[in-house]
């Protein structure tokens, strides 16, 4: 088996966590080809790709929302948040279904663009968010929020709870906040907020992530329309002649049963007129 192929069946078998990590490397090669400057040496993302904290742009590119999550600055960055993805990505599937966690990814990632959208707008500032930092953090921070004491076995620190790792991560983003990439670490802070919100509604009943379902499903029957259940022919019976179920033929085989184990130990004689005319219609 080639590399292509392999690749093609690890796409297919590995579920979505898989998938999403193909789509951002996927995209990541793409924008290398179209969009890195060599002579810059970064990425010169148009502004109908990232999510730019202009307004005026979102109302007439909304896709925005989306696309920015799937965009990276460079390498290392794309390479540290597939990192958690797959990390917190794994955890989440042990508890969730592969719908909710994309559902969660996309939902998440809107919510991030959202709060850098109205931090930079109240700030007065205008700057360019490009990553899927927001939406990993929705989903590590909402697998914490369900399972916090979910023990795990860290290098060179030993076993620590879940909790802590994600209380950790959330610290570091509160204390870059002033200092450096603020656009990208209040997308961080909105996407740990959105994970654990989704998680305590879900546990009154409420799942955000069915609209995201609905729309998947309808794209799949789009490109994977299902295939028709042939017609079948069917006879209606006419004739008067009913037709037992199988519950009514086992009573009436009981009754039968026990009529002959009783003209065994009594004789016909001991059978009341009701059972001798059952006995007599059962036998034509």
């Amino acid at each position: 088996m080639n590399i292509i192929e392999d690749i093609k069946q690890q796409y297919k078998t590995g579920g979505i966590v898989q998938r999403l990590i193909f789509w951002n490397i996927g995209i990541f090669v793409l924008s290398i080809i179209f969009f890195f400057s060599f002579k810059t040496k970064s990425f010169n993302y148009p502004i109908w790709l990232g999510l730019f904290s202009d307004k005026n742009q979102l109302i007439f590119r909304p896709w925005t929302l989306i696309s920015y999550m799937f965009l990276h600055a460079g390498f290392l960055h794309l390479f540290f948040n597939l990192m958690v993805l797959h990390f917190s990505g794994r955890l989440f599937i042990n508890y969730f279904t592969g719908r909710q966690l994309l559902g969660l990814y996309i939902l998440g990632g809107i919510f991030s663009g959202l709060i850098f959208l109205i931090s930079f707008y109240i700030l007065g500032e205008y700057s360019v968010l490009v990553g899927a930092s927001g939406a990993i953090m929705s989903i590590l921070i909402a697998v914490a929020t369900y399972a916090p004491y979910m023990l795990l076995r860290m290098p060179l620190i030993g076993t620590v709870k879940l909790w802590q790792v994600a209380a950790v991560i959330v610290l570091l983003d509160l204390i870059q906040v002033p200092i450096s990439n603020t656009g990208g670490h209040l997308a961080h802070l909105g996407g740990a907020l959105f994970g654990f919100l989704y998680v305590k509604l879900l546990k009154n009943g409420t799942d955000l992530s069915k609209g995201i379902s609905k729309l998947q499903d309808a794209f799949e029957d789009l490109i994977s329309p299902k295939k028709k259940t042939p017609f079948k022919t069917v006879h209606k019976n006419t004739s008067k002649t009913t037709t037992f179920t199988n519950q009514t033929t086992n009573i009436d085989q009981k009754k039968i049963d026990d009529i002959l184990d009783r003209i065994s130990k009594s004789g016909y004689d001991s059978l009341s007129k009701e059972e001798k005319d059952f006995l007599f219609k059962t036998g034509k």
